[in-house]
């Protein structure tokens, strides 16, 4: 028996990448009890990004189907254009559409800046970032056509705030959230909604780091906020939150009021006399796209946008 607005997903496809395990197992799971009919996709590789197998996928799909759910398994890569034109194409010719996409594949290559090789670089930035692009495309343009589509990118707490050996996994983050913000305003007359999630919770990848967090942070803490996020429900875009052990906040940019100079060039040394009203965050506004962060210039130039 539903309950009263209850937040469901029936007829409608959910993709998830990195799906054979931790987080994006427990998204899998909670959308397909709601209704939805979901692409599990998953190299099968370790945390490094080494190997493959098709058990971690074919394992989550059993997992669907044995609690009447309803769910095929994905084993392509989202590395390259193909791979993400072949995830989309699965959920095509199974369900005959794409309403979600949740981009939550990842590695970790965890190394001080200085010991960072090009392998290393390229291939978090290749899973991570580059991958959204090749997931996103192929379904962003079957979104346009249905006038509705809702993504979710997994951002991370090491590209928001910084965390030590993480600069290529943190850099890779924190692009995610430049996507978002340019699909958001993209999709916007089409209903397609961009939010991200910087989760803190027990996976492969993080269970040697958590200590005695790890048995606190399930996974499945973080899962209803994205399927709410993914829903209809959802209203909004281009924001991004944090969800970790049962807590759920915004993160936010913000702009401070900043110092006007009057219009003047100024000194270096003026910069300085002035630096604690230019670093001064009281009465903060949350610009919702970058023109809007301009017309705020331009309003402060006595200038009409």
């Amino acid at each position: 028996m539903k309950k009263e607005n209850e937040i469901r997903f029936d007829d409608q496809v959910v993709i998830v990448t990195g799906a054979g395990a931790g987080l994006g197992r427990a998204y899998a799971l909670l959308f397909a009890e709601r209704g939805a009919r979901v692409v599990v996709n998953d190299l099968g590789g370790n945390v490094h990004g080494q190997g493959g197998s098709t058990n971690s996928a074919d394992q989550v799909v059993s997992e669907i189907n044995a609690a009447g759910g309803i769910a095929v398994a994905s084993y392509d890569s989202v590395v390259t254009p193909e791979g993400g034109v072949s995830i989309i194409d699965t959920a095509v010719q199974h369900y005959g559409r794409v309403d979600v996409l949740i981009h939550n594949a990842g590695i970790l290559r965890d190394k001080s800046f200085l010991k960072l090789e090009e392998d290393d670089v390229r291939d978090v930035m290749d899973v991570h970032l580059n991958a959204a692009f090749w997931v996103c495309q192929p379904a962003f343009e079957l979104m346009k056509q249905q006038n509705f589509g809702r993504i979710a990118f997994t951002t991370s707490a090491s590209g928001l705030f910084g965390n030590f050996g993480q600069a290529n996994y943190g850099a890779a983050k924190t692009g995610l959230i430049g996507l978002m913000r340019v699909l958001s305003i993209e999709g916007a007359r089409y209903d397609i909604k961009v939010n991200c999630v910087a989760p803190s919770a027990r996976t492969r990848m993080t269970e040697d780091l958590l200590g005695p967090l790890t048995e606190r942070l399930d996974p499945r803490h973080v899962a209803p906020l994205i399927a709410y996020l993914c829903s209809r429900q959802c209203e909004f875009s281009s924001e991004i939150f944090s969800a970790g052990g049962g807590r759920f906040a915004r993160v936010f940019l913000g702009l401070g009021p900043g110092w006007y100079s009057g219009g003047e060039i100024v000194e270096p040394e003026t910069v300085a006399e002035h630096i604690d009203s230019i670093r001064n965050v009281d009465n903060y506004i949350i610009p919702k796209t970058g023109n809007e962060e301009l017309e705020i210039l331009l309003s402060t130039l006595g200038i009409k946008p």
